[in-house]
């Protein structure tokens, strides 16, 4: 996920922190100035809910404007197969199931 509140803000004409943090409190929202540069600067690690919620009726925008999906990042996370060897492809296939041989006695 990219965090995507400064360019939010930036469509409200707000281009300043301090201005968003002003706004912020005026909705009731009270966020330190650490918290406040970690939303500003990049990807928050943590966010409230009850907060997201006011950051988005303070910038008139819905969590899924503020949070933009990167699936190729998804897809680099996932461990990579092992192809099968090029003898193994023609072979022939598991039995499984009832015809299974007994295990020797």
């Amino acid at each position: 996920m990219r965090w995507n509140l400064r360019m939010k803000a930036a469509e409200q004409g707000i281009w300043k922190s301090t201005e968003m943090r002003r706004r912020f409190a005026e909705a009731g929202l009270e966020i330190s100035a650490g918290k406040m540069s970690a939303l500003w600067t990049g990807n928050p690690t943590t966010i409230r809910l009850d907060d997201l919620d006011v950051i988005c009726d303070v910038l008139g925008c819905t969590p899924s404007d503020l949070l933009i999906r990167e699936p190729e990042k998804v897809a680099a996370r996932r461990p990579q197969r092992e192809q099968p060897p090029a003898a193994a492809v023609g072979g022939p296939a598991p039995r499984l199931g009832r015809n299974r041989t007994k295990p020797p006695a």
